[in-house]
């Protein structure tokens, strides 16, 4: 039973993340496809990350430019707690764990790499990687 629920909850964040919403803003580029707004805006969903610029998620890759700052904001979580914990080298300062919408965390990237991240509480399962050039 445990795990006919957790198939069906995903099957349901699935079908949430394909949504679209005015609240996702635009979004840095890179990791394919074209988007539009800003460099590095990211969605924290309930359980993904999303890029707002191309549409990636778990992972959300993102490519943005040395200096470029790059923002994580909470978006339909609920109260379902999230982070954004850099992983491996090169890294940057995770954020704390938070709850509730309209949380926001920015990281400026200045030195070029690729900087993996997941959720402190999600793991593997929220995951992104951010592209400096």
């Amino acid at each position: 039973m445990r795990i006919a629920t957790a198939v069906i909850g995903l099957l349901a964040v699935a079908a949430l993340a394909g949504c679209k919403s005015p609240t996702y803003g635009g979004g840095g580029g890179g990791g394919g496809g074209g988007g539009g707004g800003p460099a590095g805006e990211i969605v924290v969903g309930n359980i993904l990350f999303k890029s707002s610029h191309n549409g990636t998620q778990n992972p959300a890759i993102d490519t943005v430019a040395v200096g470029s700052t790059v923002t994580w904001t909470w978006t339909a979580t609920g109260s379902v707690p999230h982070s954004v914990q850099s992983l491996g080298t090169p890294s940057f300062a995770s954020s704390a764990i938070e709850t509730g919408d309209g949380k926001t965390y920015s990281v400026t990237f200045t030195t070029p790499g690729t900087y993996q991240y997941d959720c402190a509480v999600h793991g593997a399962a929220m995951s992104g990687r951010i592209v400096v050039r």
